[in-house]
């Protein structure tokens, strides 16, 4: 029997229906988050059911019962997932995530869902990123890969310091300003532009020509896709470097290769790729990767990618699952109000 608090493993159907309806189902949930989400739940208040599996129309039925549903950004959320939950009495999605650009916004509307994202510790990403500057500017990667395999002479490539770099970032909510904040430490000099631009702020065209490295931390919209395109990259000085933390889609990955492959680019550091949905969070070590731009970029010596993971910290967990719960006992008092 699954309790109100208990883990519905891939595989178990409407037997949720007869348990209590609780006001949350979580989809997506594996053990180390379903420890919190049964701590959080507990202290507010809250009882869960919570669905190992991530959602799709085949286990939607699974949240019968409850009016809120939250679900991770690590799987695409369908048409017929949408409609399914909606078949089902959900009225409110929280995505523990800041983007959701996983989620078809218009087709929840129609189905009569309203969707809500989670805010976490800015601090995540915001170190995660300077790391990765750091290492893309000091040719980490190579290092590091010489020194595994017990090759400990100096590399012909020396590495610059921050304190002589420009430094531009795009992107300026609460994770680009903690990067800025972060950077004017070092000592280099910081740039930067938003889609609210203000008084201190550059245009992205002149970033990117000034800049010795670009991060982006700007959300994925219509009007993000691909802002770094084959005209911006080619804009970009020689030997200068790209960070992306934010989504895949704001870089154009044929040009980034392209521009990498010919020695435009002095290196890239990527914690998010365009197609990396199906690929990073799963075990690929045993079957061929299916995404040629990833294995290309793998094989360069100055390009490091790791599998969209700057968020993945223990306070960054706290928040998502406090916060996503928060959102939808709001969203139920609002309801009954």
């Amino acid at each position: 029997m699954v309790s109100e608090l208990g883990v519905i493993h891939s595989g178990a159907t409407a037997r949720a229906a007869a348990e209590p309806d609780p006001p949350l189902t979580v989809f997506g949930c594996g053990p180390d988050e379903a420890a919190v989400f049964r701590e959080a739940g507990a202290r507010l208040g809250a009882p869960l059911r919570i669905v190992e599996a991530a959602l799709d129309e085949t286990n939607a039925e699974l949240a019968r019962g409850s009016r809120c549903a939250s679900v991770s950004h690590r799987t695409r959320i369908t048409r017929p997932a949408l409609a399914a939950l909606s078949e089902v009495g959900v009225e409110y999605l929280s995505t523990r995530s800041i983007g959701h650009d996983h989620i078809d916004l218009a087709q929840a509307e129609r189905v009569g869902i309203a969707v809500g994202n989670v805010a976490y510790s800015p601090d995540s990403v915001a170190d995660y990123a300077v790391m990765l500057v750091l290492m893309t500017v000091r040719h980490a990667k190579s290092v590091v890969l010489r020194a595994e395999s017990h090759d400990y002479r100096l590399s012909r490539a020396r590495g610059a310091e921050l304190r002589d770099l420009t430094v531009g970032v795009v992107g300026t909510g609460r994770i680009g300003a903690a990067v800025v904040e972060r950077l004017r430490g070092f000592g280099c000099r910081v740039l930067a532009h938003d889609r609210q631009p203000r008084e201190d702020h550059v245009s992205l065209d002149d970033l990117v020509e000034r800049s010795d490295v670009v991060t982006l931390h700007t959300p994925l919209t219509a009007e993000t896709h691909h802002l770094l395109d084959r005209q911006r990259i080619a804009r970009m000085r020689t030997g200068a470097h790209v960070v992306n933390t934010g989504r895949g889609p704001l870089v154009d990955t044929a040009a980034l290769l392209a521009a990498l492959e010919s020695g435009k680019l002095g290196g890239a550091a990527l914690d998010v790729l365009e197609g990396e949905e199906g690929i990073f969070y799963a075990d690929c070590r045993n079957r061929p990767v299916q995404n040629e731009s990833l294995v290309r970029l793998q094989r360069l010596p100055n390009v490091l990618i790791s599998p969209h993971s700057a968020y993945h910290t223990e306070r960054a967990l706290r928040d998502i699952v406090e916060n996503s719960l928060i959102n939808c006992l709001n969203f139920e008092n609002r309801r009954t109000a």
